[in-house]
């Protein structure tokens, strides 16, 4: 809520500029008095008079103090926001500053800033790798959301993976993915309902095949967009000791592009390639341009006035001025 001042006649206000001009004239034509009260030259240069008359000039053009308020009604847009938490998403061939960092990592990153910039779409995360876990249901609630996304965390215990505290399947799972989010957004109330799949592999785990789910999801009207994430090629890949210490060895982890091509096309959507930290980011940034929440925003005014006080002060001005006039400024001619 905003608060406003405002002339509702600004027109007569130029009637304040034409006062020094009948005080002007005014004098000229004033004979010069014979007999001056003594008491009268302390009111010699008195301006109460003209004041008077610009404040009553001020009132007239009725000064007044509102308020506006802007409501925004939205339509927004329904967001599935699928990441791949495969072991090899802990590949570090990205960065964070200048501090090389895993796939998973950054997609965090980018992906939080994501959410932040789309305060009026639900949005919703599905982690997989062998099989699809939900992070998130749709939700306006991003705060709660974000939290949940930054403890998503993956990390291999012995020959099994675990993401968070639980031991999962590995694998990557794009069809079982697929087909969860298509599921969550069967509510057709949306202005717009979109998948965003970000992956570093091929589909190599669960019973649904991708191109099949792609094609239920857009026979739902849902639009699809594949990212394909990581360096195709050798990429350093932490490994622990048991001990607490880290170290490297150099993985070749090719990417296959067909497969999240496909699914896009079938999709409608776009697929895009995301080989370093910046281009994820850009990534990001194109999706959020091509998916815009509708805005209407209505602007409410109200508005009191606020000349009483002005021309309440100018009429006991001039009446003061009468009186005056007819005593200590009195003059015999």
């Amino acid at each position: 809520m905003n608060t406003y001042f405002r002339f509702e006649q600004p027109w007569l206000l130029l009637l304040a500029a034409l006062l020094p001009l009948f005080w002007f004239v005014g004098r000229r034509l004033q004979r010069p008095p014979v007999v001056r009260f003594a008491a009268a030259r302390i009111f010699e240069r008195a301006t109460t008079f003209r004041r008077s008359w610009r404040k009553t000039v001020v009132a007239l053009a009725r000064p007044q103090f509102g308020t506006a308020t802007n409501r925004v009604r939205a339509s927004g847009i329904d967001i599935m926001i699928l990441l791949d938490v495969s072991l090899s998403m802990l590949s570090e061939d990205f960065s964070i500053g200048s501090e090389r960092a895993s796939r998973l990592e950054v997609v965090k990153q980018v992906t939080e800033k994501f959410i932040n910039g789309r305060p009026d779409d639900r949005i919703g995360v599905i982690a997989f790798s062998g099989r699809a876990y939900l992070v998130s249901p749709l939700t306006l609630d991003h705060t709660w959301l974000v939290e949940n996304l930054s403890r998503l965390s993956i990390r291999r215990l012995g020959d099994q993976t675990a993401i968070g505290s639980s031991l999962v399947e590995d694998g990557t799972a794009i069809g079982s993915a697929l087909a969860t989010a298509a599921n969550r957004l069967r509510d057709k109330r949306a202005k717009s309902r979109v998948i965003v799949l970000l992956t570093d592999g091929d589909n190599n785990a669960g019973k649904i095949p991708p191109l099949t789910a792609a094609e239920a999801a857009a026979a739902l009207g849902i639009k699809i967009y594949t990212i394909g994430a990581g360096t195709n090629g050798l990429v350093p890949f932490p490994h622990s000791d048991g001990f607490g210490n880290t170290y490297y060895s150099q993985e070749y982890m090719p990417f296959k592009e067909d497969t999240c091509r496909e699914i896009a096309r079938i999709g409608n959507g776009v697929f895009f390639r995301a080989s370093d930290t910046k281009t994820m980011r850009e990534i990001f940034e194109q999706i959020d341009r091509l998916e815009k929440t509708d805005l209407q925003v209505q602007k409410q005014q109200s508005y009191q006035d606020g000349f009483n006080w002005l021309l309440g002060a100018g009429l006991c001005l001039l009446s003061a001025t009468f009186v005056l006039s007819e005593t200590v400024w009195s003059k015999v001619p």
